[in-house]
């Protein structure tokens, strides 16, 4: 292939709108995050500590699920901790697995940053697409995440 038939694959067209899409839906709820005094990063931990059973995940588990490296977990949640969101538990039966707990301030929080979070899905994700093309975009997402997972786990 050359490089205008390269330019103008497809593949590349998914990508770039997926990407544009992204862009813009995180530079409005990352903005709604800063307002709030959290990162990304911070806010991405709050919810899904948030919505694990017990509010607690294993660190390890949490750095697996984001991306991060231990150590750039280790330090987020140093962050966290400091601003009294998340405290660090020990694994009674096993004192080397540290659990990453949500506080009653970290709940709190995450109960003042989702009403805005919600407001903006609705007008970004669900208004402009019907039930079913919700449905669909939702199947699609989880068998893209999954085949990535798997490419990643390797």
């Amino acid at each position: 292939m050359e490089a205008p038939e390269l330019l103008s694959d497809p593949r590349i067209t998914l990508m770039g709108l997926f990407f544009e899409a992204y862009t813009d839906l995180m530079r409005e709820v990352s903005a709604q995050e800063r307002a709030h005094g959290l990162s990304v990063a911070e806010f991405d931990v709050v919810l899904r500590l948030g919505r694990s059973p017990g509010q607690q995940l294993r660190i390890t588990d949490l750095y697996t699920q984001t991306g991060l490296t231990s150590g750039g977990m280790t330090r987020l949640i140093d962050r966290l901790d400091a601003q009294g969101l998340v405290a660090r538990a020990t694994d009674p039966g096993d004192r080397r697995v540290v659990f990453a707990r949500l506080t009653a301030a970290g709940a709190e929080k995450a109960a003042e940053i989702i009403p805005g979070h919600l407001n903006i899905l609705q007008r970004r994700l669900i208004d402009p697409l019907s039930a079913n093309e919700r449905a669909v975009l939702e199947r699609a997402l989880r068998k893209i995440r999954d085949a990535a997972s798997r490419t990643t786990a390797r």
